[in-house]
């Protein structure tokens, strides 16, 4: 179990490594606008758009690596007092009975829309933007999916952290 949760969470690992260089990019990108528009008086709506492709793909494509370094943001009056044993039980409900459920809700209920963007390979947001907003869409499921994968190997943890409890 612990080899398939590590393997879980390379693929979160190498995706936000990824994100990383995306931010870079679209730090880079916005620059560009910047000097483009205040010194050359130049812009172009496929640039802001790209900013926002960029924007949109560092939050829904980072969330699981967010998930996976512990770094989301989480209310903590009551966990950080319990026993690691009860920490694992609190985590393993919320796993199960509140992450899973709404992951599974928004992919469901998301998808129409992806697919339907995806058949007629929806144009751009504004005249003159990025043609793909279906590639904007699908971001939406790969954030569930994601997700979805942090969560199972998280809820592997879990289960190990309880069973080295009870040993």
């Amino acid at each position: 179990m612990e080899k398939l949760a590590g393997a879980l969470e390379r693929v979160n690992s190498v995706i936000g490594n990824t994100m990383c260089w995306a931010a870079l990019a679209m730090l880079m990108l916005q620059f560009v606008i910047v000097l483009l528009r205040y010194v050359f008086g130049y812009s172009y709506i496929f640039l802001d758009e790209g900013v926002l492709y960029f924007h949109a793909s560092l939050f829904m494509l980072g969330a699981g690596y967010t998930f996976l370094v512990n770094a989301h943001v989480r209310v903590d009056i009551f966990y950080a007092k319990c026993s690691e044993r009860a920490q694992a039980w609190i985590d393993l409900f919320g796993h199960v009975f509140l992450l899973t459920p709404a992951l599974l809700l928004l992919l469901w209920f998301s998808w129409p829309t992806v697919r339907g963007s995806w058949s007629i390979l929806e144009g751009p947001i504004s005249v003159g933007g990025i043609p793909a907003s279906f590639l904007l869409k699908s971001l939406i499921p790969a954030y569930c999916i994601l997700l979805l994968v942090q969560g199972l190997a998280a809820l592997i943890r879990d289960i190990l952290r309880l069973k080295g409890a009870a040993a």
